[in-house]
C-alpha cells in the first residue's frame, strides 16, 4: 500500500467523522486532522505499508451496534479446509520477512463507518502487531480506522455462481483499498468469466483492479500458486503460499516431517560412524 493511498484513505475516514460533528469546534478540530492526513508521506515506515492511526483511541467510532459476527456456517468443507491451509501455513512457516502480520479467515473487515463489513475468505494485513483483549467488541473484527489501513490482500474461494467474486466483491475490495485481490475457483464455477483459469491475481491501480500476469505479490514478498496433493486426507488442487521461485511454504505437519527426517538422517549418520569406530577397534560408547 503506497503512502499516497494511505493518506487519501485516512482523509475519507476523517471526512466521515466530520459529518458527525455537532459543534463548530469539533468541525475545526477534525479539519485540522484532515489537513495533517494530506501530508503523511513522510510518516510512513521503510516498507511504505504502515500508517499510524490519525485518531486517538477515544476518537474511534462507536462500534457497539455493528454486526461483527453472525454465526453463519462456512459454505462447504473444501472451502473451510482451503482457508485453514492458507492461514495455518503462514503462521507456521513465514516470518513476514521481519514484519508483523495478521492473517485470518472469515473475519469482517470494516472500511467505512456506515458500510457493512466485507468478509474475505482469507485476508492478510502487514505491519499489524499482536493485539490484546481480542474478545472485546472493538477487537472482534478488522476496523480499518483502528489499524490505519485496510488489509493488503484478500482471497476469495469460489463455491458457487452467486458469490459475486468477479463483480460485487471485486468492487467492494477496490473501494476499501485492498491492494491485492485473488480469486480461486477450484471447481470451475466461473469458468466463462475467468477464461477457464482456476486462479486469478489482481492489483489495485487508480481505484480499480488490473489483472496481474504473475503469482508473485511483490510488496508482500510472498507468492501463491496451485498445488495438487493431499491435505488433511483430501486429494485436490489447492492454493498455497510460495516463495519467489515457486517453492511451497510448508504446513505445520510438513515442517514436523522435515524436522523428523533431518533427525533420522543425523541418527543414521551417527550410527554409521560408530560402526566404523568399532571396526577400527575403538569403543564409541566408552567414556
Amino acid at each position: 500500500m503506497n503512502a499516497f493511498f494511505c493518506s487519501i484513505y485516512a482523509g475519507f475516514l476523517l471526512l466521515a467523522r466530520i459529518s458527525l460533528c455537532k459543534t463548530t469546534d469539533e468541525v475545526l478540530f477534525y479539519e485540522r486532522k484532515l489537513t495533517k492526513a494530506s501530508n503523511t508521506f513522510s510518516h510512513q515506515n521503510t516498507h511504505g505499508n504502515r500508517m499510524e492511526t490519525l485518531l486517538s483511541e477515544d476518537q474511534f467510532p462507536d462500534v457497539s451496534t455493528l454486526i461483527t459476527e453472525d454465526d453463519e456456517p462456512v459454505d462447504n468443507i473444501v472451502s473451510e479446509k482451503q482457508q485453514r491451509l492458507l492461514t495455518e501455513t503462514l503462521n507456521a512457516a513465514w516470518n513476514g520477512n521481519g514484519r508483523p502480520f495478521f492473517v485470518a479467515a472469515n473475519v469482517g473487515v470494516f472500511y467505512a463507518i456506515y458500510e457493512p463489513a466485507i468478509v474475505p475468505d482469507v485476508f492478510l494485513s502487514m505491519d499489524v502487531p499482536p493485539r490484546e483483549e481480542w474478545t472485546n467488541k472493538d477487537r472482534k473484527a478488522y476496523f480499518c480506522w483502528e489499524f490505519g489501513k485496510p488489509p493488503e490482500l484478500a482471497i476469495e474461494i469460489v463455491s458457487n455462481r452467486k458469490g459475486g467474486e468477479m463483480e460485487r466483491k471485486m468492487k467492494d475490495y477496490a473501494r476499501a483499498g485492498v491492494w491485492y485481490y485473488v480469486v480461486f475457483d477450484p471447481a470451475g464455477e466461473l469458468k466463462k468469466s475467468m477464461d477457464g483459469e482456476k486462479v486469478r491475481f489482481y492489483e489495485l491501480h487508480h481505484g480499480s483492479y488490473t489483472q496481474m500476469g504473475d503469482f508473485w505479490l511483490e510488496s508482500l514478498g510472498l507468492g501463491l500458486r496451485l498445488w495438487e496433493g493431499e491435505y488433511e486426507g483430501w486429494n485436490a488442487t489447492w492454493l498455497r503460499w510460495c516463495d519467489e521461485r515457486g517453492n511451497l511454504l510448508p504446513t505445520g505437519k510438513e515442517l514436523a516431517a522435515q524436522e523428523k527426517a533431518r533427525a533420522d538422517a543425523a541418527e543414521t549418520k551417527m550410527a554409521a560412524m560408530a560402526e566404523k569406530l568399532r571396526a577400527l577397534g575403538f569403543d564409541p560408547d566408552a567414556a
